[in-house]
């Protein structure tokens, strides 16, 4: 085989890898996607004499580069940051693959070792769902968000199960196509069966799951607000006060005696909110006349806010200095809740886009601040809460708040559940992206939080696509993009716990314990390897 068509192999690996995406892909090319890299890697394992321990990384690059940018080529539609999102998750794609190369090349003979491969690459999604820089939005699992027949297993595993599915897959259909290739009939059919078993059995399980499952019939009727306005123009030039009357305008179309909540999108008020001083604001004071005229109701509403640090606290990395009243402060991503209460609930989004929300702001990697999407004055890394809490509504109700990224993070969202929530409102301002597949992406890693957790959702999105979301991840009354629309509906609670609530991420813990032996064993037997060939 020649090196150029090692490089071919790899961009089939980015095609199928592509095609089998949400929101436009099949996701049973997935199940193939991996096939032509391990071939990769297993001819450069038998020729080591000709390539370098690195030299998987290489041939693997062109494949994790073609999947980043023809799946999430709409970042650029916000922020140059892109290039930066491609580059550095294809890298870390293939590093794990090198990593898991060099281990299988210092531990086994050519016969075996590819299950290191399941426990290295989940290891790598769940480190990319728990550090700063996380991009976790080509996890492999999130790849049958738009299946959701397929996977109401989440419920068990999580995402990180379903990335353990197509990995372990693809190793046993290229481990058939070897046994073809060299004309092993017994192995080959074993293979192709078991990978066949492997394909069809979590998918019959989760159809009985998904037509067994019953919501408990506990609703609330909730109002779901799409105001449309264009975040690269409407929303931060209108008034603050006349985008409140534009959400209260489309809320009053539907409202009745009998509706429990308003949900309006992420970053809604504009006005410069300080959050010691909540009462000096213009914007809540509208909103609190309207649930003192409608005591029933309660709004949940996304907002830019600030906090002046007190003289002796603590400074935190997102700190900013007020040079002209010499004080420092937070800018945070915000969440309120509004009721007929003195107290406004609030929430701080903690799970921050990097390179819009998160920005370096140390040595060499200082100047990407400059490619920040303007969020409305909010430039740079913002401040975040420490712990999270849901909505408290007197003691009988809690909801999580989640705003925008938030939602990618199963266990993230799991720590409400933990804490009592009981149903999700999702605020989100998609409309960065523009007409892409940006925001239909994020729409369907939604219905992954509603099974995961069999939590109700109520998805309020700026400019679409809008939504309620029911416990096994069913979309329903999704609203068109770009145009104001408001929609009304019941949507159960549910306080029951389910297996991946109560344990999170125990695959990635798992595979973080395996991958760190094996890492620790490659070592090892590389060093031992060394000295005998001195």
């Amino acid at each position: 085989m020649k090196k150029r068509h090692l490089l071919l192999l790899s961009v089939l690996s980015g095609v199928l890898f592509t095609i089998g995406w949400p929101v436009n892909g099949f996701p049973a090319f997935l199940f193939t996607a991996l096939v032509p890299l391990l071939i990769i890697e297993d001819y450069i394992f038998k020729n080591k004499t000709d390539f370098s321990r690195f030299s998987v990384f290489f041939y693997t690059y062109p494949a994790f580069l073609i999947w980043n940018i023809l799946t999430t080529w709409w970042i650029w539609n916000s922020t140059p940051v892109a290039v930066f999102a491609w580059t550095l998750n294809a890298m870390f794609m293939s590093i794990v693959f090198n990593v898991y190369h060099i281990s299988r090349r210092n531990i086994y003979n050519f016969h075996s070792g590819w299950f290191i491969l399941v426990f290295f690459w989940i290891f790598f999604e769940y480190i990319h769902l728990n550090w700063k820089f996380t991009w976790t939005w080509l996890n492999l699992g999130n790849g049958f968000a738009s299946y959701t027949k397929w996977i109401q297993w989440y419920e068990f595993t999580g995402t990180l199960g379903g990335s353990a599915w197509i990995l372990i897959v693809n190793i046993l259909i290229y481990k058939a196509l070897k046994a073809f290739r060299l004309k092993e009939k017994r192995k080959f059919i074993r293979m192709s069966a078991l990978s066949m078993i492997l394909i069809i059995i979590p998918i019959a399980i989760s159809y009985l799951i998904y037509f067994g499952y019953e919501e408990k019939k506990n609703p609330i009727r909730v109002i779901v607000i799409q105001p449309n306005l264009d975040p690269y123009s409407e929303q931060y030039d209108i008034p603050p006060l006349e985008v409140i009357d534009i959400n209260l305008d489309l809320a009053i179309s539907e409202l009745d005696d009998s509706v429990d909540f308003i949900v309006c999108p992420e970053s809604t008020i504009q006005e410069a909110i300080w959050e010691r001083n909540l009462e000096w604001s213009s914007s809540l004071k509208k909103l609190k006349k309207f649930v003192e005229k409608n005591p029933k109701i309660k709004i949940v509403i996304g907002a830019s806010t600030y906090k002046r640090y007190l003289e002796g606290e603590k400074l935190a990395f997102s700190a900013r200095y007020h040079k002209r009243e010499d004080f420092y402060y937070e800018c945070y991503n915000t969440a309120f809740l509004i009721d007929t209460s003195n107290n406004i609930q609030i929430h701080h989004k903690s799970k921050l886009t990097p390179g819009v929300e998160f920005m370096p702001s140390w040595g060499i990697l200082k100047f990407i601040e400059k490619f920040a999407i303007d969020l409305g004055g909010s430039v740079g890394s913002l401040g975040i809460d420490k712990e999270q809490f849901p909505f408290n509504i007197d003691d009988t109700l809690k909801i999580a708040p989640i705003i925008c990224y938030e939602s990618v993070f199963g266990e993230f969202c799991n720590d409400y559940v933990k804490k009592g929530a009981q149903i999700f409102f999702l605020i989100t301002n998609d409309g960065w992206w523009g007409n892409t597949p940006g925001y239909k992406q994020h729409l369907t890693f939604s219905s992954l939080r509603a099974i995961e957790m069999r939590r109700s959702i109520a998805r309020s999105a700026n400019t679409g696509i809008s939504a309620f979301i029911d416990q096994k991840g069913d979309i329903n009354q999704a609203t068109e993009y770009w145009v104001p629309d408001v929609i009304k509906q019941d949507i159960n609670i549910n306080s029951d716990i389910t297996f991946y609530v109560r344990y999170g991420d125990y695959f990635g813990r798992i595979s973080a314990f395996v991958s760190v032996i094996f890492i620790l064993i490659a070592i090892v037997f590389g060093i031992r390897n060394k000295t005998r060939t001195i």
